[in-house]
């Protein structure tokens, strides 16, 4: 794609990030095939094709106008579009660089302020969101329908193992998860110390940076991912030798830190160390396969079906590992058509976009559920939630499942 990128933004860091991902487009479209918003609501501009050439054009010094900025909100930025383009247009960073752009451009109304202002001040800070979240639980029956979809019921958690064990690892905590679904993280210590592996929990991380940096409070998201790398790096240096993801959104924003504070001369090389030492938790287990196998036999039995988050297989493009691993301690895992397409939680997307958002949770439920399953399967926190609201099938972490089996099995 041929590019003339205005004065303004020619010469940046952001302006030559663009034009080299820009460079890449050849305009085949292969994109607009897999893009949920396309498929929905069936305008070029909502594709990633479309958003491309809005985004261009105001890199060019073209005015954004309101229409831009409502093109690009719509996108859920779930990179399907990268999984298919077969030139590796990096459209989710372009989309990051377009975004912060045109909202400098375009001042949102009033009721979009406070609203993306109220989510990115409360999601990421656990001292707030965590009191709020246990009283939205306490009142869940008496509020709308609109807020239960938010509000997981409570559950136990049962205990965080407290073994010794030579073999240590980092855990993201995070900072909506504790609080929604606390028993995941829980869950996931007990199978690795069950592993001979202890899990270490940092107690000044946070968010991951993901939350304020895509609702363009970009300096705040970087800020995040600061603090994230100070609490981190005494025990990194003290030799922990991972650090695991157990939300599928995190760990594609922590694998990017490298990229995002390449230029900060006191963080680069620091937040370089943290993306290389980052992985999810399904990266981390078919390591001790045998070893499940060994404990629990091939004798599970149960029937799910698997939904692969977009920020786990398309975004850091791991697919089939949850699989292959629930398959060797037999359970009978099903892929729903149209496994690839986002479910419509994408982070804050199903509070910002609800009506499209629903539609997509909507199509997702009706192609998981064809399978009469016992159970919906998945690894991100948004998606766990988001499909949890529109059915009565359990929608479980895949960790549950192993932790439950392990307990069952002593």
């Amino acid at each position: 794609m041929q590019t003339n990128l205005a004065d303004f933004i020619k010469d940046t860091r952001e302006g030559q990030q663009a034009e080299e991902i820009l460079r890449k487009c050849v305009h085949c479209g292969f994109c607009t095939a897999t893009c949920p918003t396309y498929q929905l609501l069936g305008d070029e501009l909502d594709g990633p094709r479309g958003r491309i050439y809005l985004i261009k054009q105001v890199l060019e010094g073209k005015r954004a106008t309101v229409k831009t900025q409502q093109h690009l909100d719509r996108c859920l930025t779930c990179r399907n579009c990268e999984t298919t383009c077969p030139s590796g247009v990096q459209y989710g960073r372009l989309l990051d660089i377009g975004r912060k752009i045109v909202d400098e451009q375009v001042p949102r109304p009033l009721a979009q302020q406070v609203l993306r202002s109220t989510l990115k001040n409360l999601l990421p800070r656990k001292a707030l969101f965590n009191p709020a979240m246990k009283l939205g639980q306490a009142l869940r029956p008496v509020l709308p329908m609109a807020l239960q979809n938010k509000i997981p019921v409570a559950q136990q958690c049962g205990v965080w193992p407290q073994t010794q064990h030579a073999r240590k690892m980092l855990l993201l905590d995070g900072c909506v998860q504790p609080s929604m679904s606390p028993n995941i993280n829980f869950a996931t210590a007990r199978v690795l110390d069950a592993l001979e592996v202890q899990l270490v929990i940092a107690p000044k991380a946070g968010c991951c940076g993901a939350i304020r940096y895509h609702l363009n409070d970009q300096e705040g998201g970087l800020d995040d991912m600061r603090n994230n790398i100070d609490a981190w790096w005494p025990l990194v240096e003290a030799g922990a030798e991972a650090i695991v993801m157990t939300a599928s959104g995190c760990g594609v924003t922590v694998k990017e830190y490298g990229h995002l504070l390449a230029h900060d001369v006191a963080y680069a090389d620091k937040a370089q160390r943290i993306s290389e030492l980052t992985r999810d938790l399904s990266e981390i287990l078919p390591q001790f396969e045998a070893e499940l196998v060994q404990k629990l036999g091939n004798k599970l039995g149960q029937r799910i079906v698997w939904h692969p988050p977009c920020t786990l297989q398309h975004g850091q493009q791991i697919r089939g590992k949850v699989e292959g691993l629930l398959r060797s301690v037999g359970v009978d895992v099903k892929m729903c058509a149209d496994s690839h397409l986002c479910c419509g939680s994408a982070g804050t997307y199903s509070v910002l976009q609800p009506e499209l958002s629903y539609q997509l949770r909507d199509n997702k439920l009706r192609n998981l559920e064809a399978s009469e399953p016992q159970m919906i399967l998945s690894a991100n926190i948004g998606c766990l939630t988001h499909l949890q609201s529109g059915t009565t099938t359990p929608v479980k972490h895949w960790i549950e499942l192993l932790d439950q089996a392990l307990v069952s099995s002593t």
